[in-house]
């Protein structure tokens, strides 16, 4: 049937059209080399081997080691610092009143042109106080006495993104052995089981570690009980372990440890805690003992079989709404280690199936570090084996907090962004006072890095302490959210608010520039990257992209005229950000300073470039954005390749694109397939996920580009679920290059406009209709 579209077949839910049978064939025809990792040997390394599970407050990376398996495990408000701290702790806000010390530097600046990062650190930084770090809560050892010295062929250790599961197999003395481990979201637990074909063969001893010693671990019966206040703050924790058993017997021992003998099977379920919550100025709730109890005493009564099937359900809803096809293969007795180190950037069938692999791992590790009801993904995920992490594990927002929820809109993940959106509204009580006690102004703001305890000032790494533009940045992030899905509710409840309070910031502390009568952003720092001036670039950008949202948004909502009246006439006076140098380049900063020599890792002022929307490809300023792109190399640690995955394919150039995932994976990818910086960083695997879908999808201009930069190494294929903005989601085929099948549901009733090689004329508008399916071929 053909509809007034032309030629697209609308499929509708009811009214007598013709049901999509095509199309649902191919979405059952899902390939599996994208949902498996696995390897020939145990973990000996944490941050190289492990193996993630998590369900967004609690993570646990799995060794598979022999004779006594390792789950290290980590809750996700178990954090130093803060109120309470022994430093003591001032939120990053000036402990004494410094009048007129930022107008001070703003004259500097007007006079000289730009300021060394020491000399401003030294007028507007501070030591930092009671920041706090990321904790480990410890180690689970299951101690398997009997087990073989070493793996054998028989031994396998994998994890199954698709269904959420990591399973440690071998055989010992003709007795197959498989353990079980998952992180079940709904019920709030860590749950493992261990089983052998041959009854009364599992014996084992669970036990407590930790490299601190601020704790009491107890068993009695069939529970394990830590229990604690870090030293630092005083924050409390508890997690409480039950273990049951079929078969055999179950010893409490007196230093805390549970022994189980002679079973036939014998799992367990873990709950952990503590009494953080994210209300300022105190960011303390209850004690965690009777949820903690209650959660794992709930999960043991529910049973394993039932939580099994729930974690399945829950996980696979989310992991399942997506599939890559691009003609991958991996060999089945080819581990993924080995995948790794013989990759040749994607000339086979098997650099292939890396590659998408890599894609849906960045989607299972979002949904296993960013689950509605805890704090969102930080710089590790979830995961975090120190007590002094790399950055504090925390929450940098010069760009890697947002880099961690690029893909979640697109690729299918929209609620986990609810922790995300949580953590915004937390930070917008102390970022007002910063506002006030710092700029004397109105609105909120945080700078180039937080906590759980609403730091929202300034440090003194010279570098890396000033970076304002950072809570309009965080608002991004809600305006794609409304984007994507379209409710004006959200939109008035959660994302406008945030958004007018950082507008009213920069409406209150935009200056007039002496050079040119624009607005500018000063003192700005264009992110750890040369010395201070006014107006950089990427401050230019993102508060152009705040401003333009936020207008969008008050039109939407009908906002006070006067308000709106005030962001237009703003607009209007501000720098745009856009400056094309004397080589052709995107300029970083308003003056011409840029080195065509310089290769850093930051490419910050292509911020308009992505994520932001305000260039085009086609224009003036994208032809000068690949200038400066070209220019900065193919270098960088990881995470900052995977932003120029998402660059190059900005710029419409598939295989440039497809070479910065290459290099991401041969020389910044750990066999575990985390990204490193190095070390460890998760904004990497999130960026490269994102940078996939921008090859296959954009929407960000208002038009559903299909295919956009589709790399010559993936010349047929197919892609299920990706989400554009408007409110549609796409099923994509193409062969020798261009696209031959495109399906569109549409969730939203309003106007589109898709545009592919595909179509007649290359492009189609048409009015879609909620719940409607939209076929062109």
């Amino acid at each position: 049937m053909k509809s007034a579209v032309g030629s697209a077949a609308v499929l509708a839910t009811g009214g007598g059209v013709l049901a999509d049978t095509a199309g649902a064939a191919e979405r059952r025809r899902d390939t599996s080399d994208e949902s498996l990792l696995w390897y020939a040997a145990p973990a000996a390394d944490w941050e190289r081997e492990a193996l993630p599970i998590g369900n967004g407050a609690l993570g646990a990376m799995v060794f598979g080691t022999l004779a006594s398996e390792r789950l290290q495990f980590n809750e996700k408000t178990l954090w130093t610092g803060g109120p309470g701290s022994r430093d003591g702790y001032d939120f990053g806000n000036w402990r004494e009143a410094r009048p007129g010390a930022l107008d001070a530097v703003r004259e500097e600046l007007d006079a000289q042109g730009s300021l060394g990062p020491d000399a401003v650190a030294a007028k507007l930084g501070q030591a930092r106080r009671g920041y706090g770090a990321h904790q480990t809560f410890g180690d689970l050892h299951i101690d398997m006495p009997g087990a073989p010295d070493t793996p054998g062929a028989t031994y396998r250790r994998a994890l199954d993104l698709r269904r959420g599961l990591a399973t440690v197999t071998y055989t010992h003395q003709q007795v197959r052995h498989e353990r079980e481990f998952f992180a079940c979201h709904p019920d709030g637990v860590l749950v493992g089981r261990l089983t052998a074909d041959r009854p009364a063969s599992v014996t084992c001893t669970l036990r407590y570690g930790s490299p601190r010693t601020d704790f009491t671990v107890q068993a009695d019966g069939d529970r394990m009980t830590v229990r604690g206040e870090l030293a630092d703050n005083g924050l409390k924790f508890e997690a409480q372990l039950r273990v049951v058993h079929q078969g055999g017997k179950r010893t409490a021992n007196a230093d805390g440890s549970i022994t189980v003998s002679g079973a036939d099977h014998v799992w367990f379920a873990l709950a952990a805690g503590t009494d953080y919550a994210d209300t300022y100025p105190d960011y303390r709730g209850d004690d965690p003992h009777a949820t903690v109890t209650r959660t794992v005493d709930e999960a043991v009564a529910r049973g394993h079989g039932a939580l099994r099937a729930r974690h399945l359900r829950d996980h696979g809803d989310l992991f399942g709404r997506v599939a890559l096809d691009i003609r991958q293969a991996a060999p089945a007795d080819i581990p993924t280690d080995r995948l790794l180190k013989e990759y040749g950037g994607g000339a086979s069938a098997s650099d292939r199936a890396l590659e998408a692999l890599f894609f849906q791992y960045g989607r299972y590790l979002l949904i296993a570090s960013s689950r509605p009801g805890s704090l969102p993904a930080n710089l590790q995920g979830v995961w975090n084996n120190s007590t002094t992490p790399p950055w504090s594990a925390d929450y940098h927002t010069n760009i890697n907090l947002q880099m961690n929820y690029w893909l979640a809109e697109a690729a299918g993940l929209p609620e986990t962004t609810a922790p995300y959106d949580r953590f915004v509204e937390a930070l917008r009580a102390p970022g007002r006072r910063t506002a006030k006690e710092m700029f004397g102004s109105r609105g909120w703001v945080v700078h180039n890095e937080t906590n759980p305890y609403g730091f929202t000032g300034v440090h003194d790494w010279s570098t890396a302490f000033w970076f304002p533009e950072a809570a309009a940045w965080l608002t991004a992030q809600l305006y794609e959210h409304y984007r994507f899905g379209g409710s004006t509710d959200y939109l008035r409840s959660t994302a406008y608010p945030a958004m007018k309070e950082a507008a009213e910031f920069w409406l209150d502390n935009l200056r007039t520039d002496p050079r040119d009568g624009t607005l500018v952003a000063t003192p700005s720092y264009s992110p750890e990257h040369g010395d201070f001036t006014a107006g950089d670039s990427m401050a230019q950008q993102i508060v152009h992209d705040l401003l333009t949202n936020t207008l969008e948004a008050a039109r939407i909502l009908g906002d006070s005229a006067a308000f709106r009246a005030e962001v237009e006439k703003t607009l209007g006076k501000l720098d745009p950000g856009l400056r094309i140098g004397s080589w052709g380049q995107l300029q970083e900063w308003k003056a011409d300073l840029d080195d065509r020599t310089d290769d850093h890792r930051h490419v910050s002022h292509l911020y308009a470039l992505h994520p932001g929307r305000q260039i085009k490809p086609g224009s003036k300023w994208a032809d000068a954005a690949k200038v400066s792109l070209t220019a900065r190399g193919d270098g960088g640690t990881g995470w900052s390749k995977a932003w120029k995955v998402n660059f190059w394919a900005r710029l419409r150039d598939g295989d440039h694109a497809h070479r910065m995932l290459s290099e991401q994976l041969k020389s910044s990818t750990l066999p575990n397939l985390w990204d490193t910086h190095p070390p460890f960083q998760i904004d990497g695997n999130f960026g490269a996920t994102s940078g996939v879908v921008e090859m296959l999808l954009q929407s960000q201009h208002d038009v559903i580009e299909v295919l956009p930069a589709l790399p010559a190494s993936w010349p047929d294929g197919s892609v299920r679920g990706l989400r554009a903005r408007g409110g549609a989601r796409l099923d994509i085929k193409w062969s020798g290059g261009r696209a031959t099948r495109i399906v569109l549901t549409a969730s939203r009733t309003r106007e589109l406009t898709v545009r592919s090689g595909l179509l007649s004329g290359g492009e189609k508008t048409f009015k879609a209709r909620a719940g409607e399916r939209y076929v062109f071929d």
